[in-house]
């Protein structure tokens, strides 16, 4: 199987610079967005033998995931069961026979670390929601885990000396 698994920051602008193209080179069995940044009705995309699956975010213009898989899961979820982390639309759960497929928009900290403690909390959550799926079977993650492990990993670099990317 092909997985791809790509942060748009917001698909609206990715849209209008190619992305239904794109998608249809790379021809994946599943493929998994973050950071869509749009709310329902507000995309269309038009793709066909793929299923689709959007969790969006309550706040407009922020975060956001989207999968679209050739083969219809026996079941979707959104989010992780605790509120306070699924209203940013981060986590999509499929589940296949043979196993879990997830994507995941992991929350950054923020400039100086304003939201380290959120960020650690739901990484712990994140876990306990990985741990308590695998009991069942296999689960494949796939996403923007917001970490990097060398400078050169990130775009910016010197605006992220004081980000969680690097604090841990």
């Amino acid at each position: 199987m092909k997985f791809v698994s790509w942060n748009v920051n917001g698909i609206r602008a990715c849209i209008t610079k190619g992305f239904e193209d794109r998608f249809r080179e790379l021809d994946a069995d599943i493929f998994c967005l973050q950071e869509t940044k749009c709310q329902q009705g507000q995309v269309e995309l038009e793709l066909p033998g793929y299923y689709q699956y959007w969790n969006y975010a309550n706040r407009r213009g922020y975060s956001g995931t989207a999968i679209f898989t050739k083969k219809e899961p026996l079941s979707v979820s959104y989010g992780m069961g605790i509120e306070e982390h699924d209203k940013e639309g981060r986590v999509i759960t499929l589940e296949f026979q043979e196993f879990f497929f997830i994507t995941v928009y992991t929350p950054n900290s923020q400039n100086e670390l304003q939201r380290l403690e959120y960020r650690m909390q739901w990484e712990k959550d994140f876990l306990d929601y990985l741990l308590k799926l695998q009991e069942t079977k296999p689960v494949i993650v796939c996403g923007d885990m917001n970490v990097a492990h060398q400078e050169i990993d990130l775009k910016n670099p010197k605006t992220n000396r004081k980000n969680a990317v690097f604090t841990y």
